[in-house]
Order: structure tokens, then sequence, then C-alpha cells
């Protein structure tokens, strides 16, 4: 009987990375996956840096749950949003300036509306299925100015406090049907947004807003100014808990500074 050949030391390594490889792919595919907040759409609960994790099994699976949108997996969904959910999807697919062909990324933003609710802005204030949502004025929200943040900060809204730049704004405390409550910012009366046309929600699709609300590009503006409705099988997943935060001063050459530039207060907040 012939001797069972051994495995060199590079094919046992080989071996091993190809199975991590794949217990990563079904861990951020099925599981659980990371997200990092590029943009201010979701102030003031989520910050630029912020990274947070993402549920893929609460509403189902599609094309969408795996890397780059691979179609390998049919629309699985057993389950809708509920409105106040924090979810991120796959945005419309558009032609960028000086792209030549279509292209999507992932994007997190708050249901607010589902198939058949109607939705529509009025000086500011949301309006679900012809009713007010309550909108109660809350403190300001004064966010220091970082390196991330540089920049961004609309006029007239930056100012110095004990030494530190921040941006301030206006915030409000809205409530949902059912007691879901979240807080919106509000940076000016009359911007685009502010007053809507009224939607109604079709089948199969969710209407999404940011916290933001004058810097947000959502479901109130159709693509490529915003995104539409979304089809709810490009819903990768719900927004669990922040895990890490950085505040975008950190340098690959300097460790020391991987240290400074976080922001352990931000760690640990669910949704």
């Amino acid at each position: 009987m012939a001797a069972k050949r051994k495995r060199s030391e590079t094919e046992d390594t080989i071996r091993f990375i190809a199975k991590l490889a794949l217990f990563v792919l079904i861990l951020r595919s099925f599981i659980i996956a990371p997200f990092n907040i590029p943009s201010e759409s979701m102030l003031s609960r989520l910050y630029i840096g912020d990274y947070l994790l993402v549920a893929k099994w609460p509403y189902g699976y599609s094309r969408w749950s795996l890397p780059w949108g691979v179609p390998l997996l049919p629309d699985m969904h057993w389950a809708q949003p509920t409105r106040g959910d924090v979810v991120v999807f796959r945005s419309p697919e558009v032609v960028e300036p000086g792209a030549t062909s279509p292209s999507s990324h992932d994007v997190i933003k708050r249901v607010i509306g589902l198939p058949g609710d109607t939705i529509q802005m009025r000086r500011g204030q949301l309006i679900l299925n012809g009713q007010f949502v309550p909108k109660q004025r809350v403190g300001d929200f004064a966010l220091p100015i970082t390196p991330n943040f540089a920049g961004k900060c609309p006029l007239g809204h930056q100012e110095v406090s004990q030494g530190q730049s921040i941006c301030r704004y206006q915030r409000f405390r809205e409530t949902l049907p059912g007691g879901r409550t979240y807080t919106v910012l509000d940076t000016e009366q009359g911007r685009d947004g502010d007053d809507t046309g009224l939607y109604t929600v079709p089948a199969d699709t969710v209407f999404l807003m940011g916290d933001n609300r004058d810097n947000s590009a959502d479901s109130r503006f159709a693509a490529p100014q915003g995104m539409g409705y979304i089809p709810q099988d490009r819903i990768e997943g719900r927004a669990l808990v922040t895990f890490f935060s950085t505040d975008g001063s950190a340098s690959y050459w300097k460790p020391w500074t991987w240290f400074s530039a976080a922001r352990p207060e931000r760690t640990g907040e669910g949704f």
C-alpha cells in the first residue's frame, strides 16, 4: 500500500488561507458585516468615521448580500423593515461624472415609509399617511470639526467653544407611529426637500431618509440627485451597533495617532 503523501508547509498555508477566506465570505454575506460612515447624511446619530456592524439576516438575502452584488442568489426576503430601522442598501445604478458605465455603492439611511404609505414634507415637517409626525425641538447638536469633517459645516453654523471649532445644528426629536423615536437635524428652512409633493410608496419598496434632513440624497429625490424608492431586494441588512470611530487625524506612518484619533465614547451605541 502506497504511503500517503505528506503535504508541504506551503500547501497547508494555502489550504488555511482558503478556508479562512470562505469563512469570512460566509460571515460577511449571511451573518454580520462591518460598514463605515463616509458622509454626514445620518448626523446626529452617525458621524463620519464611525464603524458599525450590520446584521445581514433580519430581512432575508439577495444578490446584494454577496460582495460586489455577484448574481448568484435569488431574492429570498422573508420580512420587511420596520419604520425607523437604520438599513444599509445598494444604491440605484447611475453613471457618475467621467464614467462610461453605471455603478452603485452601499448607502445607509433610515426607513420612513413602507409599501402603501403616503409621505410628504411640508415646511420641514414629515407627514406620514396624512398625519403630521410629532417633531419636538430639543437641545442643539454641537459637533467638533475634526479632520474628517473639515469643510463640511454649513455657512453660519461654525463657531468656537472653549478653543474648539464646532458645527452647531438645530436638533429635533421625531416620533413615528408605534413610538419609534430618533433625532433629526434641520439646518435651515426653505431647503430642497423641506417641501415636497405627495409620495405613495410602491409595493416591494421602501422610502428612506437621512437624519440630517438638509444634507441627504434620499428617497425624496429621484436618481441621480437622490435615491428614489428603494426595492426591498437591494437592502443588505440592519444596523446593529457602533464598534469603532475615528476623527480622521490618524496617519499610517505615525502609529501613535491610531490611538489618539479614536473616539471610544462613540463605541457600543446600538440602534
